[in-house]
C-alpha cells in the first residue's frame, strides 16, 4: 500500500480543519472542525500501522483510544455549548468572553469618568 495516498488525505482534513477551528464563531462547528482534526489523526495512525506491518496493531490501538477521548470531548464540549447558549442566548465564541453571568457584569462595569463626576454633581 502506497503511504502517500492516506498522508495527503490526511493532510488535507487536518488542513480543513485547523481552517475550520480559526474562521468559525459557532462553537458547534469548532467542535466538528476538532473532530476533523482528530479523524486525520487516527487516519495517519491506521495508515503508518499497516505501512509498518506492525504485528502489535499499536497504530489500531492508539486510534481506539483517540476515538475515546473525541468522544468524551465531544459530550462535555456540547454539554459546555449548551449551557453557553441557554445563559447568553447564542453559541457565538466571540460574545462568550466572560464566564460570569451575564446580568451580573453589566451591573459591576464601571460607569466612565464623565458619568461619576455628573453623579456627584446630581446628589449635591
Amino acid at each position: 500500500m502506497h503511504l502517500v495516498y492516506p498522508a495527503v488525505l490526511a493532510a488535507l482534513l487536518f488542513a480543513v480543519g485547523v481552517y475550520g477551528v480559526l474562521a468559525r464563531r459557532n462553537a458547534v462547528l469548532v467542535l466538528m472542525s476538532v473532530e476533523l482534526m482528530l479523524n486525520a489523526v487516527n487516519l495517519n495512525l491506521v495508515a503508518f500501522d499497516a505501512w509498518l506491518r506492525d504485528s502489535l496493531h499499536a497504530g489500531q490501538a492508539l486510534t481506539l483510544f483517540t476515538i475515546t477521548v473525541a468522544a468524551a470531548e465531544v459530550g462535555l464540549g456540547l454539554a459546555i455549548v449548551l449551557l453557553l447558549f441557554r445563559a447568553r442566548g447564542t453559541a457565538d465564541i466571540d460574545r462568550a468572553t466572560a464566564l460570569g453571568d451575564p446580568a451580573e457584569s453589566l451591573a459591576t462595569e464601571e460607569p466612565p469618568n464623565g458619568a461619576e463626576a455628573l453623579k456627584g454633581q446630581a446628589a449635591a
